[in-house]
């Protein structure tokens, strides 16, 4: 009778145990979504107003251009390597920053096609996004065996992108384009669950936050890099 006691006790602090595991997660992956969520809004609206106010335009062609355009890379490289170092303040700080700088560089979006194509093409970006990841976040699948194929599709995407600014080819870009939009696809399925595996159950809160951080910041730039590719190929562009 002691040892039924027993045992029920400890499968009742398991169940409890995994409960408050469950309710850790999911609100560690809301924190990740609500973030990554927020960027793009914040993106967006920089993008639009940078547009139509005509900011982008009066820095296009100028050094402060290339400030906007650079500044982006050197925030992800300092929140990369400096992340551990920082308070979650600071680190807050500079993905919102980072996101608005994005906006500004991206305003020309608002000037070379039309808003309804950039609202249509937003809706299937955001559709085929939205199942990929709720796949990564779901599936039994382990995932991280096609890490190293989809890094080396990253690599090959931005070499032959960086080729391409030489050679000028519409069909090279076309098939940058189609490629770039699997590899992304895929790489939010891969980083949707590799943010979900890296959580740790009863971990500091600062801790959670940060990684809550880097996990928005993978999805946010998946996320805009199958919107960029999809306008490239779907998009309506302008007539002048």
């Amino acid at each position: 009778m002691e040892h039924d006691f027993s045992k029920w006790v400890l499968e009742k602090r398991d169940e409890r145990g995994s409960a408050g595991g469950d309710y850790g997660l999911k609100r560690y992956m809301c924190r990740v979504y609500n973030y990554m969520s927020g960027g793009l809004v914040l993106t967006g609206m920089l993008a639009f107003f940078g547009a139509t106010s005509g900011i982008y335009a009066s820095i296009a062609g100028t050094p402060l251009f290339w400030l906007v355009l650079l500044a982006p890379l050197g925030l992800v490289m300092f929140l990369s390597f400096r992340l551990e170092n920082m308070s979650l303040v600071a680190a807050q700080i500079s993905f919102w920053l980072y996101a608005a700088l994005v906006g500004l560089s991206l305003s020309g979006v608002f000037l070379i096609y039309t808003g309804e194509s950039i609202a249509r093409v937003f809706v299937v970006s955001a559709a085929t996004y939205g199942a990929t990841s709720i796949y990564g976040y779901t599936t039994r699948a382990d995932l991280s065996r096609f890490g190293s194929f989809l890094f080396m599709g990253l690599i090959g995407i931005v070499t032959a992108g960086l080729v391409n600014l030489f050679l000028g080819s519409t069909a090279l870009q076309l098939v940058i384009s189609m490629i770039g939009v699997v590899v992304f696809t895929c790489l939010t399925a891969y980083d949707s669950q590799r943010i979900k595996d890296i959580y740790s159950t009863g971990e500091d809160d600062v801790i959670a936050g940060k990684k809550a951080i880097m996990g928005a910041l993978a999805l946010y730039l998946d996320f805009l890099n199958i919107f960029l590719l999809l306008l490239r190929l779907l998009g309506s562009r302008r007539r002048n």
